[in-house]
């Protein structure tokens, strides 16, 4: 009996003794992951320039040899769209009765691409974000706005509309309506939901991959998500139980709760495509549903909150109450004022009349704030790059340790 005993507390020490060394060999893990996470968030250019660079430039090249091999493999696709390519780039370059299609569609085709590019990098994550609906799209509907009130007309001659809009002859004031103008930005707003919906499917690839090979992405948003369902029942804080909210809705209600999610702004809505990825959502619901919420839905909500504001009684209200302001109101007044009468100026100058040169301060601005965000973008993306890099280096040194 007492050789039994001793015999059944030896299997239990051990299995004691595994528990612990694998709790130890988990932490251990945790921990270096947490360092080498944070030695690559400390590359970035502005205190490892030399680096940075160089890790750029190396994750460029290895990206750009990944992406050929991926069109040799699918060699009988690319050869077919350069086939199409190259009949387009003849019919493109015949003269024929068919050019006025040509060109029409080809118009077509640049402007549509423009906003669907612009789209995508406002939403696919390169970095961080391009806010192109504040640099772009805004300014570009609140400027149709403008202009439809001031020439009473939505009908711009084009060319040379849209790269400039002049009044056409014969508008009549007042006869402009809300309708109107949503009609005339549908296109070009449309296709920027269309793109911010199309970068948001980096996220719902990823996490499909990983559940489906079973592997470890290492990717930081997958990790956050992994703690957050692990960490479900004890959070606290306003942000974890909104992502919860998130996960929760596009979870159980399925398409009309991705479709909620994707329809109102949402800054967290790359953890809806994290968890239709983790949980199999297929891809035409998921994507499905996204079309819809960002190119319709929520596209109208913000074309609507933008004219609202720019039409003209809410601007001339606007720029009173800048009047009103104590002290400072007239002279931040003067510069709002000579602005838009420069716009309404410019709406009247038609085709070969010449148009004003001035140029005022806020237009000044506006130009270098752009110019400001579009380099850190820039920046930004060097940095992903870098760290991409970086961790290819961490994820080769972790690997040849183990074996």
């Amino acid at each position: 009996m007492a050789k039994n005993g001793a015999s059944c507390e030896q299997p239990q020490k051990r299995g004691t003794k595994d528990k612990q060394n694998g709790h130890f060999a988990d932490s251990a893990v945790s921990e270096r992951r947490q360092k080498d996470r944070e030695e690559r968030l400390a590359l970035v250019l502005w205190r490892r320039p030399i680096v940075t660079l160089n890790y750029f430039l190396l994750e460029t090249f290895i990206t750009l040899k990944e992406w050929t091999l991926k069109l040799w493999q699918r060699r009988g696709t690319v050869f077919l769209i350069l086939v199409v390519c190259s009949l387009f780039s003849l019919a493109y370059s015949t003269e024929g009765a068919h050019q006025t299609y040509v060109q029409y569609l080809e118009k077509r085709f640049l402007w549509c691409a423009y906003w669907v590019g612009l789209g995508i990098l406002s939403s696919v994550g390169l970095g961080t974000g391009l806010h192109t609906f504040l640099l772009y799209l805004g300014p570009h509907i609140a400027s149709v706005t403008l202009a439809a009130y001031e020439c009473g007309s939505t009908d711009f001659p084009e060319p040379p509309y849209p790269d400039q809009i002049i009044c056409p002859e014969g508008g009549v004031d007042g006869s402009i309506s809300l309708w109107s103008i949503v009609s005339k930005v549908r296109l070009e707003a449309c296709m920027w939901g269309a793109g911010t919906a199309i970068g948001e499917l980096p996220p719902y690839f990823m996490a499909r991959a990983a559940r489906l090979s079973g592997a470890d992405p290492d990717d930081e948003d997958y990790e956050e998500f992994e703690e957050m369902l692990e960490q479900a029942q004890t959070a606290q804080d306003f942000v974890t139980r909104a992502k919860l909210g998130v996960q929760n809705m596009v979870q159980k209600v399925g398409f009309f709760g991705i479709l909620a999610c994707a329809s109102i702004p949402n800054p967290l809505f790359d953890l809806a495509g994290i968890t239709c990825g983790h949980f199999l959502v297929p891809f035409w619901t998921f994507f499905g549903a996204t079309l819809i919420g960002k190119a319709i839905v929520k596209m109208h909500i913000q074309k609507l909150f933008v004219i609202i504001t720019f039409s003209k009684h809410i601007v001339e209200q606007m720029v009173s109450l800048i009047g009103s302001l104590p002290r400072v109101g007239p002279s931040i007044q003067k510069p709002f004022s000579e602005y838009l009468e420069a716009q309404r100026s410019k709406l009247h100058h038609h085709t070969g009349a010449g148009t004003p040169a001035t140029e005022n301060w806020l237009s000044w601005v506006f130009e270098k704030v752009v110019l400001v965000m579009v380099c850190y973008f820039i920046i930004s993306i060097i940095n992903s790059m870098a760290q991409s890099y970086a961790k290819r280096r961490q994820q080769s040194r972790t690997n040849s340790y183990f074996q």
